[in-house]
């Protein structure tokens, strides 16, 4: 049987999470060294560097490996690495330990121990020139950009030995999957191409369509849905993955689809975190991952089209997970289905353009949704999150109401 991809670099996976007596002695150890507490955007980077899922990374990058990441797109020893996976910090905590000194990192959230790193280098960085090439823009208001620039201003490398997976095990049960645990269930469904399905959104027609389309060239889809921080107003993962598993359920031949979530935080980066997506997916054991519209884009800091060319900007053997690029897909009346601009030869008064932010918004707002919008199944799990939604604000304004008498 052909095989899987390799992971990223051409070796095997490279997790870095202890487990075990190595662990539970780490543990101990850990308890006593200097603190960073990191972000969540941070634990995230760490959870995957714990799991292999940012193979072949020992830790966090050099100023040698941010400054070739931003400018090329490779590390200093040549790998192709599309965005900074990067570790800061305030001057003082900085100040506080030595390069050659091992340092715990803790979550935020609860003080839990993450991980332990010895540290190579500390080092400060020009975070405007970061956001500039990495997300296209030194926006504020770019919710990248605003993270970037919020971070501490001092940046602390090397390689980490990481103690726990943040609690996605535990919150999201089997949906939660390492690489090594995709791979194995790509094995058993004797897939060998598989396609990517990035997700932050619950999956609308459109969305249904590209996973399809994949499915007609790839042995199988993973549905990979973003499990860590969203932008406010965007749907929780526990929500949006139950709406997906209806959809997979209802409307797709059975071993055609897995789906499973992933612990990072969204950057927004557009184009180069469609990079970052594919060459994690590779990880995972993806052949190809789906590249539709705006793929990790926000607003509009990005065309809808900039994940497509991007590919085509980096050396051929950057990556082995290849883009499968589709275009502007949508209703269309006229054709009685599914179309896109490749297919489809009517006019725009005959389409109904499909996104997450209008789906989002006619939900949030009580609109009725058009079935051709959005399978009925979907759409009764989405109205009930927001009617939570909205009775949990009125008992808020009737509490607020109700003190400031």
């Amino acid at each position: 049987m052909p095989e899987l991809v390799n992971p990223h670099g051409g070796g095997e996976l490279k997790p870095l999470l202890l487990e075990g007596l190595a662990l539970i002695d780490e543990k101990k150890r850990a308890s006593s060294l200097p603190r960073i507490t990191v972000s969540s955007r941070e634990k995230g980077d760490l959870i995957m560097l714990g799991i292999g899922g940012f193979t072949p990374l020992d830790g966090f990058m050099t100023h040698a490996d941010w400054e070739g990441v931003c400018d090329g797109m490779r590390m200093a020893n040549g790998l192709f690495w599309p965005i900074p996976i990067t570790l800061s910090t305030d001057r003082q905590t900085a100040a506080s330990f030595h390069t050659g000194h091992d340092i715990a990192l803790v979550d935020s959230e609860n003080a839990d121990l993450l991980a332990v790193m010895k540290v190579t280098e500390k080092y400060t960085i020009n975070k405007a020139h970061e956001c500039a090439m990495v997300f296209k823009t030194t926006d504020p208001q770019h919710p990248g950009v605003k993270m970037v620039m919020e971070q501490g201003e001092v940046n602390v490398a090397g390689p980490v030995k990481v103690l726990s997976q943040g609690g996605f095990p535990e919150k999201y049960g089997t949906l939660y999957m390492t690489p090594a645990q995709t791979r194995a269930v790509f094995e058993a469904n004797g897939w060998s191409t598989v396609a990517a399905f990035q997700t932050r959104n619950p999956m609308h027609r459109s969305h249904e369509y590209l996973a399809k389309v994949a499915i007609e060239t790839c042995d199988g889809v993973l549905i990979h849905s973003l499990l860590g921080n969203l932008k406010p107003g965007d749907i929780p993962a526990e929500v949006r993955t139950r709406a997906i598993a209806v959809l997979i359920e209802k409307f797709f031949v059975k071993k055609t689809v897995a789906q499973s979530g992933y612990p990072l935080d969204m950057r927004y980066a557009g184009p180069r975190e469609a990079l970052l997506h594919a060459l994690f997916r590779q990880n995972y054991g993806c052949s190809h991952q789906i590249v539709g519209r705006d793929h990790a884009g926000v607003g509009s800091y990005y065309g809808p089209f900039d994940a497509h060319h991007i590919f085509d900007e980096i050396p051929k053997d950057a990556l082995e997970t290849q883009p499968l690029k589709i275009d502007w897909t949508f209703w269309c009346y006229a054709c009685g289905g599914m179309a896109s601009d490749r297919t489809c030869p009517h006019k725009a008064e005959e389409r109904l353009l499909l996104s997450g932010t209008k789906l989002r918004k006619m939900l949030s707002e009580g609109a009725p949704v058009p079935a051709e919008f959005s399978r009925p199944e979907v759409l009764d799990i989405l109205r009930d999150y927001y009617a939570g939604l909205e009775a949990h604000e009125k008992v808020e304004v009737k509490l607020v109401g109700h003190s400031a008498r």
